[in-house]
């Protein structure tokens, strides 16, 4: 069984490698099926190998992968299915999300995102079923209607199968694999990074520099240099998150609808566009999570309503975007190369790195379909 990852990842010039396409997500947009990259694998089976029987007992989430996971569970009582948020979970950890005795013939499920303290933007586990959830802060919720009447937001969770009464645990997997006993080690590379302590490969293994790093980090931050694994995970993680926040590129949707995204920048001697990242209303994406030039950069968006498709207006800065996720490099050639050209417009000059644009209801117009025209 496999997740859908997030609706695109914006890490690629980050990261020292692609994830390989161990699985396709298909997400509709403008009425069109989006493919999407792939990043982690979620495969589901009797029992675990790193925790006894006794604390097994129950629904289990191992997290092989090197990215902090915060899961949302749902689970069918009477006519409702009840959500339930957030469990998190560190690499190289098992943690029970639902006690025993469990259901089997009847679906569970499962949302996961990855921490913000990671680089990327905040990457999700998806599904088919939409369910409410709050994204603030620890929460229950019995399926309401709507979810904004609520205050809360709709996330689409993955139907999980579990065929065990006493003890399930679904395995949570980069395609990039490693035991879990070096993913606690990865997470940890991977976080060193987050935080700016220093970069390096990601292979789940700390050689002596590494080793070095850490205790310098430790002692510049006054922690105890006995710290476990886990509490420098834990450390590492807030040290990030308050990085995250004074850098970078955010883009947020304070329209009534969903919205679909794309930037263009400058890059190197050239120009770059990407998109899409889908945008619920309401919220924020981090897009470029590094210290930006002192130059503008550049937005776009679409928007499905009811009565039709709407496009942000008023750019007139040309890009070239696509039907699918994309990231282009140059602007001048769009048809040529088989893509669309799109009107971007262009936002103000960021301030010490830090940049953030927000899309309106009055930043949109319908568009005239060709049907209209004739």
């Amino acid at each position: 069984m496999v997740l859908k990852p997030p609706s695109f990842w914006m890490a690629a010039n980050l990261m020292p490698y692609w994830w390989s396409c161990s699985r396709i997500m298909v997400q509709a947009r403008l009425s069109r099926i989006l493919p999407t990259l792939s990043f982690f694998l979620i495969s589901g089976f009797l029992g675990a190998a790193a925790a006894s029987a006794q604390e097994q007992e129950g629904w289990s989430i191992c997290n092989e992968t090197s990215m902090i996971a915060e899961l949302a569970t749902g689970r069918q009582v009477n006519n409702d299915v009840v959500i339930e948020g957030w469990n998190r979970v560190r690499p190289g950890e098992c943690r029970i999300v639902l006690q025993a005795p469990l259901r089997t013939g009847t679906p569970y499920f499962l949302y996961g995102r990855t921490s913000r303290a990671h680089r990327g933007g905040q990457q999700s586990w998806t599904g088919d079923y939409e369910f409410c959830v709050d994204g603030q802060g620890t929460f229950s919720v019995e399926s309401p209607p709507d979810c904004a009447a609520m205050g809360l937001e709709t996330r689409s969770f993955q139907a999980i199968t579990i065929e065990d009464r006493t003890s399930w645990t679904t395995t949570l997997r980069e395609t990039a694999r490693w035991p879990q006993s070096n993913a606690q080690a990865a997470g940890i590379q991977r976080l060193l990074g987050d935080a700016g302590v220093e970069s390096g490969s990601i292979d789940g293994y700390i050689g002596r520099r590494t080793r070095a790093a850490i205790r310098t980090f430790l002692s510049e931050q006054n922690l105890p240099s006995d710290a476990t694994d886990e509490e420098l995970i834990d450390y590492l993680e807030q040290i990030a998150i308050e990085r995250s926040r004074n850098l970078g590129f955010t883009i947020c949707n304070r329209t009534e609808e969903r919205i679909w995204a794309a930037i263009g920048r400058r890059r190197g001697e050239g120009w770059e566009s990407r998109g899409w990242w889908a945008l619920a209303s309401d919220t924020c994406e981090r897009v470029i999570d590094q210290d930006l030039i002192s130059a503008s950069h550049f937005v776009y968006a679409e928007m499905d309503t009811e009565e039709g498709r709407k496009v942000l207006t008023g750019g007139v800065d040309r890009f070239c975007i696509s039907h699918s996720q994309f990231a282009i490099l140059g602007r001048e050639t769009c048809e040529a190369n088989f893509y669309e050209e799109a009107g971007f417009i262009e936002t103000d000059v960021p301030e010490d790195g830090l940049l953030i644009y927000e899309f309106f209801d009055r930043d949109f117009e319908y568009v005239e379909t060709e049907d209209e025209d004739q």
